[in-house]
């Protein structure tokens, strides 16, 4: 019988589906992310076979190494910028993640934040709830149409497809995109133009919405420089990994009206937020739940329960990493 570990509880469908298959499944028992020195002890007196980890888990060389005999982490996140990709090569570790989990909700979350900072919502609910409205007011809380307007994108996975789609078939909306690599089924589609730099989309877009993974070259892809690019009547949306975006130089851009506002789901110090994020009237901010339906959350148990069984039966993983 294989042990696995999970680092935090995740929906019991995927547990369930683990010890229908004959696995012994120890699931942690305090209610938030494990420091890395918790995970690292709990490692070394488990002689697990195998981690179900979680985006909030940093498994690096010295996590695997304190786990000799786990020959698999699988990943329950969309995302996988917390493996260390080379130590686990190194290794001999398989890794593996959820890609498909929740991605449409995520794309439905984008296109909140995006209603959300156009339609003025949230300032409209704080204004009634403060007391403040007192009757039809022609000159309050004006919003932007988005109709006609331009959606840039920056990565056109699934994610980034699914919101251009909402873009010209929802809003009627042009959409400008950067990728790597040139997406043509997304020109064919929905008419999406693509631009060669990440400045060039910057330029000509009224909302800009990131939907790329966290690397080493997207690590501050949105800092002061390209901040400064965006039109001044532009707004940034984040549902992707904080630290795509530097926090920072964002809070000042958006004090000094650089930009006209921001939505964002995750952060670069999460669950920290930069100082001075949370009091800024120009942005809508959400604790990092752009897949959490409970729909979502059980997909994404079940693939990473069917990424494990598949590996301990001798086949490649439908989700495999390296």
């Amino acid at each position: 019988m294989k042990k696995i570990f999970v680092t935090r509880r995740i929906p019991e469908n995927g547990l369930a589906l683990l010890r229908e298959n004959d696995f012994a499944v120890d699931v942690s028992s305090k209610n938030r992310p494990l420091t890395k020195r918790e995970l690292i002890k709990v490692l070394r007196k488990g002689n697990y076979d195998s981690v179900l980890s979680l985006l909030t888990d940093a498994i690096d060389a010295e996590v695997m190494d304190a786990a000799p005999s786990v020959k698999i982490f699988a990943n329950y996140a969309i995302g996988f910028n917390n493996f260390d990709l080379a130590a686990a090569k190194a290794r001999g570790v398989t890794l593996t993640n959820t890609p498909g989990g929740g991605a449409e909700r995520v794309a439905e979350h984008a296109w909140g934040l995006i209603l959300a900072l156009t339609c003025r919502i949230v300032e409209g609910d704080v204004y009634i709830k403060k007391g403040k409205y007192k009757g039809w007011d022609p000159m309050l809380l004006h919003g932007t149409n988005l109709a006609g307007k331009t959606l840039g994108i920056i990565g056109t996975g699934r994610i980034g497809a699914d919101v251009a789609h909402r873009a010209r078939n929802g809003f009627m909306m042009e959409v400008a995109y950067y990728d790597i690599v040139r997406n043509e089924k997304l020109e064919k589609d929905f008419g999406a133009v693509f631009y060669q730099t990440v400045e060039e989309v910057l330029r000509v877009a009224d909302v800009v919405s990131l939907h790329v993974p966290l690397s080493d070259a997207t690590r501050h892809l949105m800092n002061k420089e390209r901040l400064a690019i965006m039109k001044k009547t532009a707004y940034l949306i984040n549902t992707s990994r904080g630290p795509v975006v530097d926090e920072c130089a964002l809070v000042e851009a958006l004090r000094r009206g650089v930009i006209a506002g921001a939505g964002l789901d995750v952060f670069e110090f999460e669950p920290k937020l930069a100082k001075g994020l949370a009091k800024l009237p120009n942005v809508v901010l959400t604790p990092h739940i752009a897949s959490a339906t409970e729909l979502a959350r059980k997909e994404m148990a079940e693939l990473a329960a069917r990424n494990l069984i598949s590996f301990f039966e001798g086949k490649t993983p439908p989700n495999l990493i390296v």
